[in-house]
């Protein structure tokens, strides 16, 4: 049987998807989200919840519930609410006209956020402590976190423990992962090379640093081939590779941008350090000057097992129908990292894929699609867990 709070959430369905299909009409990048802010604001202040809004980093929180009760804990619930630079090619009729796109769900999320608050407000008088919610901008350039950590996310009341949750297209629906290290870190990089500019037909008079570039290019792979054990887990990507704009001028300079994934950070400090050894001493062989800029140095998100444990007992007592899998061990990389690198965290994975397992298109593509169904799990298991951790604590 589906516990209340699952079927008071199923009879907002409606509410829910109105939420998603109007946030994901107004995408918005980085730190700068004002109107996904203002619809926020208007959300919560239908529902009578008091909210603080930090304008600099277009990040909100709202406290439900008091520390003045029980053990005076405080429990915290984030979503990310910014989107992606990239024109939406889904066919969704409620498709984003301005050119950027939630394709990697974070209109979901919000609209999940924005669920359970309403379910928390219809409970305030059961809670036994605190519900700090943060909805919170700059997760695709992860700077929105930490971000807000330093403007005093954390305090005033003090967060005791995290959850968030991710969805995915590729995932079913009603379906739940999680594990002790879901999402890798992340270390991204820019290498921009200067050398000397000459005519094609006179490379001597030069010094080519696209052929620098190549060299290097080849060299960090062989880092992972040939320092890393086979039984690690390490991606080193070179996605950006420029240099030159006519086929018979060596050019002046060239850039590479790339990124460095791994769980433990005792092999993250040991490939940080020679990636920059290898850029160096290539350029220094093939005779060309070298900057190496750090683009992004976010850690591996790391769960806390005895909360996984207690927010997979959470979902059970809402429905013993939901697949509860522990599976999520992935690449990619999320800012929460800073949170869960703070206080005991827990981060879950939420299926939203289509009916159809033939369309599934996974997140960061424009032509990406998610069901609205999702939405009433992840707002009662966002309740859920919040309440059944204060009662706990």
């Amino acid at each position: 049987m589906k516990h209340q709070l699952l079927q008071e959430a199923a009879k907002i369905q409606d509410k829910l998807t109105a939420w998603r299909h109007s946030l994901h009409q107004i995408p918005e990048l980085g730190l700068t989200l004002p109107k996904t802010s203002a619809f926020i604001k208007e959300q919560l202040t239908a529902m009578g919840i008091t909210f603080q809004e930090y304008e600099d980093i277009s990040c909100i929180t709202a406290v439900l519930g008091s520390t003045d009760r029980g053990n005076g804990k405080c429990f915290l619930l984030r979503s990310d609410m910014d989107a992606l630079p990239m024109t939406e090619e889904s066919g969704e009729p409620f498709s984003s006209k301005n050119g950027h796109m939630h394709a990697c769900g974070h209109d979901l999320h919000a609209a999940i956020l924005l669920g359970a608050a309403k379910l928390l407000k219809e409970h305030e008088k059961e809670l036994n402590g605190a519900v700090k919610l943060l909805f919170q901008s700059g997760e695709e350039t992860f700077d929105g976190a930490k971000a807000a950590i330093e403007t005093g996310i954390l305090e005033n009341p003090h967060v005791d423990a995290a959850f968030a949750m991710h969805v995915t297209s590729i995932m079913a629906n009603n379906v739940i992962i999680y594990g002790p290290y879901p999402m890798s870190s992340v270390y991204g990089f820019r290498i921009t090379l200067t050398g000397k500019g000459t005519h094609g037909s006179t490379p001597q008079l030069g010094i080519d640093p696209i052929n620098t570039g190549v060299h290097i290019h080849l060299a960090l792979q062989e880092l992972i081939s040939r320092e890393v054990p086979a039984s690690e887990e390490a991606v080193l990507t070179i996605g950006h590779f420029s240099g030159g704009a006519v086929p018979n001028v060596i050019p002046e300079h060239a850039t590479l941008e790339g990124t460095l994934r791994t769980f433990k950070p005792e092999l993250r400090a040991t490939l940080i350090q020679r990636i920059h050894e290898v850029i160096e001493s290539v350029s220094k062989t093939y005779r060309t000057e070298v900057q190496i800029e750090v683009l992004s140095d976010v850690p591996a998100v790391t769960c806390d097992a005895g909360l996984n444990q207690e927010i997979l007992s959470s979902v059970k007592s809402l429905d013993d129908t939901v697949g509860l899998y522990p599976l999520y061990h992935v690449m990619g990389s999320e800012d929460f990292a800073f949170i869960s690198e703070k206080i005991p965290s827990s981060y879950f994975c939420l299926g939203a894929g289509l009916p159809d397992k033939n369309e599934w298109i996974s997140q960061h593509n424009p032509k990406v699609r998610f069901v609205d169904e999702c939405l009433p799990l992840g707002a009662a298991v966002y309740a859920k867990a919040a309440m059944d951790w204060l009662n706990a604590h």
